[in-house]
């Protein structure tokens, strides 16, 4: 709006500006087709790629090659730093839609009108590793999630834990320093299980609740499709009257939460470290859409108080039986990036991007947050890391900040600052009924002073409620982690340390954990809360999730000649009516022979296809031959050993049943997740065969069978 700026595309003297010229225009101008034509960055067109300008054939490159100079010079400058967490990470586009107005609590305009789509890019990330590490590792796993919203960005960015180890962001880097290889010798790679986190952790008893979450398997999921997410900390929403309500903020995936065995975990990172990237990017190519309700947990201003635990602590949880998570939107997630590193990499996220009806609260974690993001993205992207494509939102910008490191935008005219009268008072500030945002005024009052709240204080009740919350399973489970952890740790006084600690949340698991790790389960002192006393909480356990869908599951077919074919055939088809994606696994991938003399080209075999630990489950269809011939290959038989170990379906029909006979695995009738017809039945009717895939089908929804003698599996 500065009175001084030509109009019309004209500078003051009345020429068109370059930049102002169509690409037609200028293409038209140099008398040059358009096309996928190689040039240089500055657009003059390549003849020759592939040498560099010599002064002979032998001779030496000359410096004025300029091609080559703006090719290598670029290459050389082509990373930008690593994130100090988070590094490894993968992303997709989609969209998110609210189920019905949320204007009782919050005025933010994406939450308002179910008809509307606002456009969001989430990335999913480990916390530890380098971004060279593998997906499986036992890790917490960030979610930040931008919702590209008509008011500007709103970042939220969470983990799929709700809590965190530390209560104030001022301990931050002591976590990560702690966590990290250690510096003399860069190792262990993306793994807590070393002396240094230990240290820091048996000194730090604040970070227990978190730990039992990181031990559990929580800490490895199955897929990034079958992860909750929350936003961690207590945030505010602010509604048109101005009126305040305390949210959390989670994501419910819809096929359920499930994660993977310890021992699948490590393999894994081994066979295929992309494991997780995979599967997100697949899933999303094939059509099968992540999709995740968001939840809300609200809590009246008044009401801040009214529990034994401080809402802004953000080592607690609210429980749901407390505070329920209201289910009140659905992201899906339908996109893949078209560029890894300008979408995925230089995204940009900020607890700090906020728009009108959210705000903050007093979590300590949380205000240190709000600084640490902005510092970080500048100091990998540079100061206009906003103008970058996956950064700038769709609502417009209007603003006096100019130049710094890769200025995008060409701002016009003279005026940057405000106020103005040259450029008409332009951009002008916002009043609040025109959506400009205005933070809510809680009240503040006290002296400075470096304390902790009282009410921070408690550091193992709700340890407690968790570990009482798990089942058996999951239980053994975070007590092997915690064996695996500290068995790594030499210093004893540290793993005494942590048995210390862990006698406050559970004696028993402390003791089991003392005897697997080497050291004295001894303790100076009683828990300070009677675990007796301490109740269950729903949702904790991940056994209680979704377990009526095998959609997208990932299905092996074991089968060499003399498949029975029709017995292959059904089990296909009802996988696939099932949502369930199926694999033929042999030894080659040339044709076999089905036992009627017809062609069959694998999917995979024994070797590329990683194993059974690349799959959810495992049938083998009918014939003698196919059975016999299974028998013979150790890859097949090793197959269902592993499969079984890590609690997966298996199921045979017909002559197919013969081959578990040379596993390790015991009776098929003896568990419910090994599905198969009757032993030594080489010719099943058809309803027979479709009996079996019935009970394979419900047995694969169930996700896995922990409770099995896995001890005895050679795998």
């Amino acid at each position: 709006m500065d009175g001084h700026n030509a109009t019309n595309g004209h500078q003051e003297d009345g020429h068109v500006s370059i930049n102002e010229q169509s690409k037609d225009q200028q293409l038209d101008a140099a008398r040059v087709e358009p096309g996928e034509h190689l040039t240089t960055n500055h657009g003059t067109r390549i003849s020759d790629n592939q040498n560099s300008l010599r002064a002979g054939a032998r001779g030496p490159t000359l410096l004025e090659d300029f091609v080559f100079r703006e090719k290598i010079t670029h290459f050389d400058h082509e990373r930008i730093p690593e994130r100090v967490v988070h590094a490894r990470g993968s992303g997709a586009h989609g969209f998110f839609q609210v189920y019905e107005s949320m204007a009782p609590y919050t005025k933010a305009a994406f939450l308002q009108d179910p008809a509307v789509k606002t456009p969001v890019f989430v990335r999913f990330s480990t916390v530890a590793g380098f971004r060279g590490s593998a997906d499986t590792a036992r890790d917490v796993r960030g979610w930040a999630t931008r919702f590209y919203t008509a008011d500007g960005n709103f970042d939220l960015v969470g983990n799929n834990i709700p809590v965190f180890f530390i209560q104030d962001a001022i301990k931050f880097p002591d976590l990560i320093h702690a966590v990290k290889p250690e510096p003399h010798n860069e190792i262990p790679q993306a793994s807590s299980a070393h002396d240094t986190f230990y240290d820091f952790i048996s000194l730090v008893p604040e970070s227990m609740h978190m730990m039992m979450w990181v031990m559990s398997d929580r800490a490895i999921p199955r897929s990034l499709r079958m992860m909750e997410g929350f936003g961690i900390h207590t945030f505010r929403f602010v509604n048109d009257q101005g009126k305040s309500t305390f949210v959390k903020f989670h994501w419910k995936p819809l096929l359920g939460v499930h994660g993977l065995a310890w021992d699948e975990a490590q393999k894994i990172a081994g066979k295929d470290p992309d494991f997780h990237r995979r599967d997100l990017w697949e899933a999303i190519e094939n059509g099968d859409y992540p999709e995740y309700e968001f939840g809300v947990q609200l809590l009246a201003e008044e009401d801040e108080f009214k529990f034994d635990f401080d809402i802004l602590d953000a080592t607690k949880i609210w429980p749901e039986d407390l505070v329920p998570a209201q289910r009140i939107g659905k992201l899906t997630l339908n996109r893949n990036p078209d560029n890894f590193f300008a979408e995925t990499e230089q995204v940009a996220f900020h607890p700090g991007h906020v728009v009108p009806g959210i705000d903050f609260s007093n979590d300590p974690l949380l205000q240190g947050r709000l600084f640490s993001y902005i510092d970080t993205q500048i100091t990998r992207i540079g100061q206009n890391f906003a103008e970058l494509p996956i950064n700038k939102p769709v609502a417009p910008v209007h603003n006096n900040q100019r130049d710094g490191k890769m200025r995008y935008e060409i701002n016009k005219g003279r005026v940057a600052y405000e106020p103005n009268s040259l450029g008409g008072g332009c951009p002008m500030q916002s009043p609040e009924n025109l959506r400009g945002y205005v933070s809510y005024p809680a009240q503040v009052e006290g002296p400075k002073v470096r304390v902790r709240s009282e009410t921070f204080g408690d550091h193992f009740s709700q340890a407690t409620l968790f570990w009482n919350s798990m089942s058996t399973v999951e239980q053994e489970h975070i007590a092997e982690a915690l064996q695996f952890e500290l068995g790594k740790v030499q210093v004893i006084a540290i793993r005494e340390r942590m048995i210390a600690l862990l006698a406050r949340i559970n004696r028993d698991l402390a003791v089991q954990v003392a005897y697997g790790i080497g050291v004295a389960a001894t303790f100076d002192s009683p828990p300070p809360t009677d675990p007796s006393n301490i109740r269950k909480a729903p949702g904790l356990s991940m056994l209680d999730t979704v377990k009526d869908t095998i959609k997208t599951r990932r299905i092996a077919i074991l089968a060499m000649d003399g498949v029975d074919l029709a017995e292959l055939t059904e089990i296909q088809a009802a996988l696939k009516a099932a949502g369930a994606r199926s694999q033929i696994v042999s030894k080659f991938l040339s044709p076999i022979k089905s036992s009627d003399g017809k062609d069959i080209v694998p999917d995979a075999t024994f070797i590329t296809s990683g194993g059974s630990i690349m799959y959810d489950a495992v049938i083998v269809p009918g014939g003698a031959e196919n059975a016999d011939a299974l028998k013979r290959q150790g890859d097949a038989v090793h197959f269902l050993n592993e499969a079984y170990k890590h609690g997966k379906a298996i199921g045979a029909t017909g002559a197919g049943a013969n081959l578990l006979a040379a596993t390790q695995i015991p009776t098929p009738a003896a568990e419910a997740s090994l599905q198969a017809t009757a032993a030594h039945t080489p010719e099943p009717s058809a309803a027979d065969v479709q009996a079996v895939i019935k009970q394979f089908i419900a047995a694969v929804a169930q996700h896995r069978d922990w409770n099995r003698l896995k001890e005895l599996i050679p795998a």
